[in-house]
């Protein structure tokens, strides 16, 4: 056995390119269109090996197949050759035969061919001795040359940094990658058809904005010129969302692109997928009901109950734990969360003197929200590995949410968690006009006295349609890849999104 000439696949990369852009040269000094504008394709990989797997002994199949993809590995038997195509559904062999093949074909299987270009074949399909399914090919058509040698010589490519960065070769090399996004596909797919079969409208809000609202971040900003206006890119759809409600649409959702100016790390990307849902005349009992359907029509979907994920098998059976807040804070505190709340907002000198007690880095300097974040990130997140909502959150830092009946320091919010980290966010949706101006106030005040640059700002504009009269509504939000990363498994991000945000190549 004798494999293809190996000279454009070695030396230096300057050497490979300039071999393969001058093998292009040739090819057309010869006639031949190394990237013509289209192909036939009747049957994918899967299709085929369908049609192979049908087949006994050395049955030819009475029908022709057209396939195409990109060549693996060429294997050169003199007056035969062998080659591997792969598409999106998986691989075929292709046999390439010189008395069943015009000359000229032959000897561009022989002389022209190499591991990464894209190919079309047609012919009989049939099975070797060895058993694996073949096309006998009968034409060929070469459809696009590949002057860059492929990642690790199709073994796999394992280098994290240039998997994220050049995806197309991770995606090559790594038919598992190439899965784990077909189930995010999926996920995405099945949340929308959820939504729709439970009667939501999908809807479409601004992403330039005047100013931003509707969550706690930092927004990137930018400057239209037309009109001499800065603007910023959306933090959430929130206020939106609930504009449609006031204007009399009861169950709403949208499902797009966020961007937050903040850190970059294994759970957190600049521009992210979120979804929010609004239905008027619910609350966020309902919501927690809504996000257990989601999650157990996503595992229906890929066909799983439960999943491996930071370090635990997570059940995906609803109903899900369910929690409160202010009774695992007095267990795991010492004291009970209204120790540390005054009114609207917090007692900072309390607040501090737990975190002290505690052992959890806390200063003068640090807004209550990020001292409240610390001490909850420390006593109670660990204890949160499977699916949890909990429940009753601090008013001081949930400002579009309603108050718990006969409190003013906790509203009606869930958040649920697994595997440790958040992964949905729920509100009974604040309706008081009144109340929500003070609530912007308070967050005002925060950010001029705390310098907690992260607190929602007076939003005149959401604050006049509250005024014309809101239902009572319930609302939630989650991330679509915290979603994706806990159904498949994924520890990071980055291996959810397929085109993260990442530092500037060479920096460290």
């Amino acid at each position: 056995m004798n494999p293809i000439p190996p000279a454009p696949e070695t030396g230096s990369l300057e050497d490979i390119l300039a071999a393969k852009k001058a093998k292009v040269e040739e090819l057309r000094t010869r006639g031949i269109d190394p990237y013509p504008p289209r192909s036939r394709k009747t049957h994918s990989c899967a299709q085929v090996q369908a049609i192979g797997a049908a087949l006994s002994g050395a049955e030819h199949s009475a029908q022709t197949v057209a396939c195409a993809g990109r060549l693996l590995q060429l294997r050169d038997m003199g007056k035969s050759v062998f080659a591997h195509l792969q598409d999106e559904t998986g691989r075929c062999q292709l046999y390439f035969k010189k008395d069943a093949l015009p000359e000229a074909d032959f000897q561009t299987v022989k002389k022209d061919l190499h591991a990464g270009d894209f190919l079309a074949a047609a012919g009989a399909v049939f099975k070797t001795r060895t058993g694996e399914t073949t096309v006998a090919a009968s034409s060929l058509a070469l459809l696009a040359k590949a002057l860059r040698p492929m990642p690790e010589k199709w073994h796999g490519l394992k280098d994290v940094e240039t998997r994220y960065r050049h995806r197309h070769l991770d995606l090559i090399a790594n038919p598992e990658v190439r899965e784990k996004f077909r189930q995010r596909s999926l996920i995405v797919t099945t949340v929308r058809r959820t939504l729709d079969r439970l009667g939501f409208m999908e809807v479409e809000t601004p992403i330039l904005l005047p100013q931003a609202g509707g969550a706690s971040a930092r927004p990137f900003q930018t400057h239209h010129n037309a009109l001499d206006a800065d603007l910023v890119m959306r933090i959430a759809t929130e206020l939106y969302l609930k504009r449609l409600i006031i204007g009399g649409f009861e169950k709403v959702y949208e499902l797009g692109r966020i961007f937050r100016n903040e850190g970059i790390d294994t759970r957190h990307n600049p521009e992210f997928t979120m979804l929010e849902a609004y239905q008027a005349y619910a609350d966020y009992d309902d919501m927690a009901k809504l996000f257990e359907t989601v999650v157990s029509d996503c595992a229906e979907a890929l066909k799983i109950s439960e999943v491996a994920y930071n370090g635990q098998t997570i059940s995906l059976k609803p109903p899900f734990r369910r929690v409160y807040l202010p009774e695992m804070w007095e267990k795991q505190c010492g004291e009970k969360i209204e120790a540390v709340l005054e009114g609207k907002g917090f007692n900072r000198p309390s607040l501090l003197a737990l975190a002290e007690r505690l052992g959890v880095p806390a200063g003068d300097k640090t807004p209550g929200a990020k001292v409240f974040e610390r001490v909850f990130d420390a006593k109670i997140l660990p204890l949160l590995d499977q699916l949890t909502f909990v429940f009753d959150h601090p008013t001081a830092i949930t400002p579009l949410a309603k108050l718990k009946p006969g409190t003013q320091g906790l509203v009606e919010r869930f958040e649920c968690f697994g595997g440790h980290e958040e992964l949905a966010n729920a509100y009974t949706e604040l309706n008081d006009p009144q109340d929500q101006r003070e609530r912007f106030q308070e967050q005002a005040r925060q950010r001029a006295d705390e310098g907690n640059d992260e607190t929602e700002t007076l939003d005149e504009d959401f604050v006049t349609a509250l005024e014309c009269g809101m239902p009572p509504t319930g609302g939630i939000g989650f991330g679509m890849d915290r979603l994706a990363m806990l159904l498949t498994g994924q520890p990071s991000i980055r291996d959810v999104i397929l085109f993260p945000t990442l530092k500037p190549e060479g920096e460290p």
